[in-house]
C-alpha cells in the first residue's frame, strides 16, 4: 500500500542525508510519522495528498480498468481518478504519445467493482484528509475547469513547515496561488443517497445489490445533472469525505462490532457519524440494522 516506505531502511543506514521530503497518502504518512524520529534527520517535510479507496495492487488497478472501463483495456493507462464531475477520468497515452482522457460516469461502472478495486484496509481508514501531513494537495474543494492535471488543486497548509514549503515554491516560481477555496450546495442529501445505494453497504444490511451499471447515455445525463445541482467545491469535498467516513464506519461496525468500531474512530469522524445518526433517519436505520445482525 505504501512502497515509498521501503526506502526508509536504506535511509537509516545513510548518515549523510539529514533533510527529507516525504510524500504520501494518509496511511503512508501515518506509518512514516511513527518511525520518523528513528531516522535521525535534522529537517523533515511531509507533502500529502487526499486519498479514498486505494487499489490493493497494480494488478487490481488493471483489473478495475478491464472490468469497469473495458474500452480502455488496450490503452497505455497513466492513471485514473474519481473526479467532482461524477466521472472516472482515465489518463492515457495516445498513439502519437500525446496525453488524452476517457471519462466514464460513476453510474456506468459495474455494481460489484468495489469488491476487487478497493483495498480492505481502506474500508477501515478515516484519514481521507491526510491529517498528519504538513501540507495536503488534491483536487477536492477546487473547481474542475478542464482536465484534472490542468485545473487548480486545493492546498491545505497545517503548520509552519507547510508554510515554509509553500513559500519556497512561490519563491522558485513553481507555484501559482489562485482564489480561496469556496463551495455551494447542501451535501448531506447527496451523501446519504450515495451511502444508501453503495453495494458494500447493501451487502452489510442484506439489501438489494446492483450488478450492472447504467447505459452510457443515461450515465452521462445523470452525471451532468449531479454536477449542475449537486455540491460544488468545498461542499463536494465535504460530500466525499462524509460518504467515505459513514461507509467505513458501517463497515467497521459490521466487521469489528460496535465497541471496537467506536474506539478506532478519530474524534472528528465521531462527530460526523454522531451528527448523521442524530439527524438522519436513513443512516440511523442502517446502523441499527447492522447492530441487530
Amino acid at each position: 500500500m505504501a512502497p515509498s516506505l521501503k526506502v526508509l531502511d536504506e535511509l537509516k543506514e545513510c548518515t549523510d542525508i539529514k533533510k527529507l521530503l516525504f510524500c504520501g497518502v494518509g496511511c503512508a504518512v501515518q506509518a512514516f510519522r511513527v518511525v520518523q524520529d528513528e531516522l535521525d534527520l535534522d529537517e523533515v517535510y511531509v507533502l500529502g495528498t487526499n486519498c479514498a479507496d486505494n487499489s490493493p495492487s497494480p494488478k487490481d488497478a488493471s483489473e478495475f480498468i478491464r472490468q469497469g472501463i473495458p474500452e480502455m483495456t488496450n490503452k497505455k493507462i497513466k492513471g485514473y481518478e474519481f473526479m467532482p464531475d461524477f466521472k472516472v477520468h482515465v489518463k492515457y497515452e495516445g498513439a502519437n504519445g500525446d496525453i488524452d482522457y476517457e471519462k466514464k460516469p460513476y453510474f456506468c461502472l459495474l455494481g460489484d467493482v468495489a469488491e476487487f478495486a478497493i483495498a480492505q484496509s481502506c474500508l477501515a481508514c478515516f484519514d481521507y484528509s491526510n491529517s498528519l501531513a504538513d501540507i495536503v494537495v488534491g483536487y477536492m474543494g477546487a473547481p474542475l475547469d478542464s482536465e484534472m492535471d490542468k485545473s487548480y488543486q486545493t492546498v491545505t497548509i497545517r503548520n509552519s513547515r507547510g508554510e515554509k514549503m509553500i513559500q519556497s515554491a512561490l519563491n522558485a516560481h513553481r507555484l501559482d496561488i489562485g482564489q480561496w477555496a469556496t463551495g455551494k450546495g447542501k451535501h448531506e442529501p447527496f451523501t446519504m443517497a450515495t451511502v444508501s445505494s453503495d453495494n458494500l453497504v447493501q451487502k452489510m444490511v442484506g439489501g438489494k445489490m446492483k450488478s450492472q451499471g447504467m447505459p452510457r447515455i443515461l450515465g452521462n445525463i445523470l452525471a451532468a445533472l449531479m454536477t449542475t445541482v449537486g455540491p460544488k467545491g468545498v461542499s463536494f469535498a465535504r460530500y466525499s469525505i462524509d460518504y467515505h467516513l459513514l461507509r467505513n464506519y458501517l463497515h467497521c461496525l459490521d466487521f469489528y462490532g460496535e465497541e471496537t468500531a467506536n474506539k478506532i474512530l478519530p474524534e472528528y469522524s465521531t462527530a460526523i457519524v454522531r451528527r448523521y445518526c442524530d439527524e438522519n433517519d436513513e443512516f440511523r436505520k442502517l446502523v441499527e440494522s447492522i447492530k441487530s445482525k
